[in-house]
């Protein structure tokens, strides 16, 4: 039974490596890469993928945060707190939302 987990689990390994990168970089920049993964103790494959992993992860992080200024914070959190009356728009359309809901 274990020798069918352990397939399946280097099938599932096999299969999450199927797409290929490829790159062409000056020499300076190998070395430069090179060095860094010797440092850390990694293969240059390993650490260019980590590194590009790790760069993507906070591209997304940074486009995905927020960041208010503090006037702006205030601005929100007062808005929470003490949310203005609703307009006469709004109210029209949660009327017309309620009357074609059926609620």
């Amino acid at each position: 039974m274990s020798d069918i987990k352990a397939q399946n689990r280097q099938e599932n390994l096999t299969r999450l490596k199927v797409e290929r990168l490829e790159a062409r970089i000056s020499k300076d920049n190998k070395e430069l890469f090179q060095r860094a993964a010797d440092i850390q103790g990694q293969t240059l494959r390993d650490f260019v993928i980590t590194s590009l992993v790790s760069a993507a992860n906070q591209v997304i992080q940074q486009h995905d945060t927020m960041t208010l200024s503090r006037k702006d914070q205030e601005v929100f959190v007062e808005a929470l707190l003490n949310p203005p009356a609703p307009s006469p728009k709004l109210q029209a359309a949660a009327q017309r939302y309620r009357k074609n809901m059926g609620v």
